[in-house]
């Protein structure tokens, strides 16, 4: 009989093994600078705060604070079943450094951030997995750990431009192609991939032959992660690319687009071909068949996934914690973001879910993983968005009205340790927002709609607060009702549904919605008179954010 999978554990290398074998005579070690005296984590060959190399390992109390939790009820592995508590602990002799653990000895509805922890260890082959369980001592209280950078004060950071000549005035977006999306098509990725790039150079009015350069994110094959890519585009078209670019490492899937301004801008390219596609209905399916293997292995780089953290949305959920914590909100004002899309699907033949949602609906929908339940995530599917990026000489005699690009911001400001990062905000929102308002004389009152990554809908809260359509905070009192977010409303908001209805293409939907509402093609769903548009790609991992423009 086969074995069955267990949760992941941390594959022991030279850097790490101190950590996940520490527990073997009961005290908690954390890496330390030797120079600065920082607690560093995970494990680094050099410090972050002082740059110095000279590491060593310092044993701790094993005493922290509850800095944010998530009663997981989704996921789970034979020897770590749910119900159980993914949560994020502040060691006490630096809150700098936050664990993922679970908390174990108690009523999960008795857990509140701010209380203190002490480490316990559990034993599982060759690792002791540190764990934490709340302390009867309330004396033990500890310091509960802060944002380095206040979320108000992420402009502060912003570089000022290079040169008073913007790189995205050279390009626009002339073409834009979208293949079927559905649950589990069943059909190669790659097939979709073609469809959606098809349909993007004919509504540019190019053939194949024009394009001199592609570019994707992030190329990968595995996981419901795509076709493989630039190499299995090219092999399947033989466009013989002057430019090519793919990868994670950019500004989330948008990078992609990025990515092609910056050729064109250079010089290197003249029609770039973006696309991004995903098949995960299709890869979840064949995996409950036996037909694919599962992505995760026995060992793991991971220090979230020996925890049973290993999705996102546990990630995700601890920072959503923390707003409500710090700012009172609610599940009913993520629900207002899950309604609001509902709403907008109704009106696009092409999502997957359009049926009415009631907030009775939304709330008593079952939990994923608190406060995030079934509405509250993007759904999976089949299918691929395209865009073609030209130069703005070339645009304007192409088929359709070119799209201009007034700004972009990636400007990476938080750490990108999913961990260890911004508190109360999605990561990787706030500094690209800034960057990008320093590069434009535009306000956000200037903007007709907002198409924001929703992987969850807390993705699309940190975007409208970090983007200044609130203020830091003030979603609750923005969001109630779901008036200021409707298609009449003061910023329309994800218009074709987002990915929490209409589909999980990961951010590049979002880009072709914008690109639809510029040229005013979106059909029942048009919001009048829509100019300019913001669209958001990621979030967590690097991630960016763009201002687009219809011509004048």
């Amino acid at each position: 009989m086969a074995d069955v999978p267990r949760r992941p554990l941390p594959q022991l290398t030279a850097q790490n093994e101190f950590f996940w074998t520490s527990g073997a005579d009961g005290r908690l070690r954390i890496q330390e600078c030797l120079n600065c005296q920082s607690l560093i984590h995970p494990p680094a060959p050099i410090c972050r705060y002082c740059r110095q190399t000279k590491m060593g390992v310092r044993e701790v109390s094993g005493r922290a604070t509850l800095a944010g939790l998530s009663v997981n009820h989704r996921f789970g592995f034979p020897d770590l079943p749910p119900p159980y508590v993914v949560a994020e602990v502040a060691i006490a002799e630096d809150p700098r450094v936050r664990l993922t653990t679970n908390i174990i000895g108690a009523d999960p509805d008795d857990l509140e951030i701010g209380q203190p922890v002490e480490v316990t260890f559990q034993q599982v082959q060759d690792v002791w997995l540190p764990l934490f369980t709340p302390t009867a001592d309330p004396s033990a209280r500890t310091e509960m750990p802060t944002d380095l950078i206040p979320p108000e004060q992420f402009g502060r950071y912003v570089r000022p431009m290079l040169t008073t000549q913007k790189f995205e005035d050279r390009s626009a977006i002339t073409g834009i192609g979208m293949s079927t999306i559905g649950r589990r098509q069943m059909v190669p990725p790659l097939s979709l991939t073609i469809d959606a790039c098809e349909r993007a150079v004919a509504d540019a009015g190019l053939t194949f032959d024009d394009v001199d350069g592609l570019s994707t994110y992030p190329g990968l094959d595995v996981a419901g992660m795509g076709e493989g890519g630039v190499s299995a585009l090219e092999g399947a078209l033989g466009l013989r690319p002057t430019w090519i670019n793919g990868g994670m490492d950019t500004f989330g899937p948008g990078g992609s687009v990025i990515a092609a301004m910056m050729a064109i801008a250079t010089g290197m390219a003249r029609h770039v071909l973006c696309f991004r596609t995903l098949w995960e209905a299709t890869f979840q399916q064949l995996m409950k068949e036996g037909k694919a293997a599962p992505p995760m292995g026995g060992r793991s780089t991971s220090f979230q996934h020996p925890f049973g953290a290993v999705s996102a949305a546990h990630v995700l959920a601890q920072n959503a914690s923390r707003h409500f914590h710090r700012y009172g909100t609610t599940r009913e004002t993520l629900g207002w973001i899950a309604l609001n899309q509902r709403a907008n699907a109704a009106l696009n033949p092409t999502a997957i879910y359009r049926d009415p949602m009631t907030m009775d609906d939304y709330l008593s929908a079952r939990m994923i993983t608190t406060p995030f339940g079934l509405y509250d995530c993007d759904v999976p599917c089949d299918g691929a968005v395209a865009v073609i990026v030209s130069s703005v000489d070339a645009a304007r005699d192409l088929a359709k009205p070119p799209v201009l690009f007034e700004a972009v911001g990636t400007q990476i400001i938080e750490r990108l340790d999913w961990d260890q990062t911004t508190l109360t905000h999605e990561p990787q929102v706030l500094g690209q927002s800034a960057h990008m308002w320093s590069r434009t004389s535009l306000r956000p009152n200037d903007v007709d709609v907002a198409e924001l990554y929703d992987g969850f809908t807390f993705n699309c809260l940190s975007w409208l607060e970090g983007l200044g359509f609130c203020g830091i905070g003030e979603a609750k009192d923005f969001l109630d009702g779901g008036h200021t977010i409707a298609r009449d409303g003061v910023i329309p908001l994800n218009t074709h549904g987002g990915q929490l209805s209409h589909g999980r293409t990961h951010g590049m939907g979002l880009i072709h919605e914008a690109v639809a509402q510029l040229r005013g093609e979106a059909g029942d769903r048009q919001v009048a008179g829509a100019r300019v548009a913001v669209t958001s790609s990621g979030g967590l991992t690097p991630s960016g954010v763009m201002l687009l423009r219809a011509e004048s």
